[in-house]
């Protein structure tokens, strides 16, 4: 399947494009696009998909309160269960910052053999830091990071790792982060990377 996740409510849109095993279920899902966007897996997420909530079912009734909708385990739904392409759904993440994201199925591919693991293949622009806030935090951020005479800039700079360029993306690392989203014990950068400094 090729699919398109993107950001909801930052423009210009973050997105990226990946094709995944039509076999993979929610669970595998969540770790590519955790790949995909370099988030840091530290956070709970969910899936909502025609009205029903689906994520780490232990994890969610741990947590859960009185009346609050049951969450379904993920695992019991694969991506071949979604037979139309245009169907969309909602990816959380972080129910603090809450990011949400729009989940789009493009295409249906029909490929000589079953790929083993997700591949990216096109995308746009860097994701906001882990725990800046949602949203509002992210504008705040860019404002800060953008305005070197700000009293905070410095501070800013150094927690996002001394660099940060929100229109950085770059195929080749995404794409190697994707292919190795399923691998136990992966390792996530924790800043983006700095732009090499050119040789003159």
């Amino acid at each position: 399947m090729q699919i398109r996740v993107s950001i909801d409510d930052i423009e210009p849109a973050v997105w990226r494009r990946l094709v995944v095993p039509s076999a993979w279920n929610l669970e595998q899902l969540h770790l590519a696009i955790q790949a995909a966007f370099n988030w840091w897996n530290y956070h709970l997420h969910e899936f909502e998909i025609g009205g029903l909530r689906y994520g780490n079912a232990i994890e969610a009734a741990e947590g859960s309160a009185i009346g609050d909708p049951q969450v379904f385990d993920e695992r019991q739904v694969r991506l071949r269960d979604f037979r139309n392409a245009g169907t969309a759904f909602t990816y959380v993440y972080d129910f603090g910052d809450d990011w949400r994201h729009t989940v789009e199925i493009e295409n249906l591919l029909f490929l000589e053999s079953a790929p083993q693991h997700a591949t990216c293949v096109d995308g746009a622009r860097a994701r906001p830091p882990e725990d800046v806030g949602g949203i509002p935090g992210y504008e705040q951020f860019l404002e800060v990071i953008g305005s070197p005479k700000d009293p905070e800039h410095r501070e800013t700079k150094a927690w996002c790792g001394g660099h940060f360029d929100p229109e950085w993306f770059d195929l080749a690392t995404v794409d190697k982060d994707v292919r190795n989203a399923l691998k136990p014990n992966v390792k996530r950068r924790l800043h983006q990377p700095k732009p090499k400094k050119s040789k003159l």
